[in-house]
């Protein structure tokens, strides 16, 4: 579905254009033509395709997209992938932007997600100043944003573990516990895997061989990469505070299991003792004096009690029950 074509001249919005018309506007100086569309359809793609002479396989990318974050070259067009990570009900689902961007226009194709760039489309119209340097400033602005939008996922992973890591030691809570964490590293595993290749692409957008489109906006290519870093780096500690979380937690576990243990062997020592000198008792040979004695039952009552009390008695004293 198309969103909106708009043609843009020195930095400011000119008018907005029919597809069918892009071709006059992409010879005009100084102007380039800024297309959006999600979820687009294979006939819509075609006839972009036709009109900017797009690659073959970018738009095979995009029409069944699935791809791993990426920024590819070829000639003088620009192919990025990126991640959109939205938070919904808990859970992270994941849409892609696929933007092919060249010295005279910008492409972005929204697959999979809510999150429209209407408001990227405004901040960069506040700005002539800024979008008068073409087309790679508004291909830095949907990076931007999209990158900018990791940052309250990021706060909301962090809040989860340490609502998490406030319950460990709170007893009977371990199997839940294991169950968050779990959950929680499978979140931060997917926002990984959104962020450390972007990463690694963008930082080829400045400093060295740069393409040919950003030459003019690598400071602008830094700073996303400075977030794509940040970013990086909080997920690597949360997997790593994870890590330690879950191992606490099976140590937890662990040890409850001990302290069971412990309860469970000193009472049964309590009871060998006794069953062990009820069975002696329990012989009857014609020789045991205490057999014909008339006290013999209750004093080895008396003595099996005590002696269970006093096994008690240390037991309790040295923890185990």
């Amino acid at each position: 579905m198309l969103i909106n074509c708009v043609a843009y001249q020195d930095g400011r919005r000119l008018s907005d254009v029919p597809v069918d018309r892009i071709d006059e506007y992409l010879h005009l100086p100084e102007c380039f033509v800024w297309v959006a569309l999600k979820d687009a359809q294979p006939q819509e793609l075609k006839v972009l395709q036709a009109e900017f002479d797009l690659p073959d396989l970018a738009v095979e990318d995009a029409l069944h997209g699935h791809q791993r974050p990426k920024i590819e070259e070829y000639g003088n067009l620009l192919f990025a992938v990126v991640h959109i990570i939205e938070m919904v009900g808990g859970e992270l689902r994941v849409g892609e932007l696929d933007i092919f961007v060249e010295e005279n226009y910008v492409v972005s194709v929204r697959n999979g997600s809510e999150q429209g760039f209407l408001g990227v489309r405004a901040r960069c119209e506040r700005e002539p100043q800024l979008l008068k340097q073409g087309s790679a400033f508004v291909f830095y602005a949907l990076m931007d944003a999209v990158v900018d939008r990791y940052f309250p996922i990021i706060e909301s992973l962090e809040e989860e573990l340490e609502t998490v890591e406030d319950q460990i030691f709170n007893k009977g809570s371990q199997r839940a516990n294991i169950e968050r964490l779990y959950q929680l590293k499978r979140k931060v595993t997917t926002l990984k895997h959104a962020v450390s290749p972007l990463m690694e692409a963008s930082a080829r957008l400045y400093g060295g061989r740069v393409p040919q489109v950003c030459v003019n906006t690598q400071e602008y290519f830094r700073d996303v990469y400075d977030h794509l870093y940040r970013i990086n780096t909080s997920i690597d500690n949360i997997r790593d505070t994870i890590a330690t979380a879950i191992q606490v937690n099976l140590s937890m576990v662990t040890i409850e299991e001990s302290e069971v243990n412990k309860r469970l062997a000193a009472w049964a020592a309590i009871f060998a003792v006794a069953t062990a000198f009820v069975g002696i008792w329990g012989m009857n040979f014609e020789v045991m004096p205490e057999l014909k004695w008339k006290y013999g039952y209750p004093a080895a009552l008396a003595f099996i009690a005590s002696l269970c009390a006093y096994l008690y008695r240390r037991f309790r004293k040295s923890g185990w029950l």
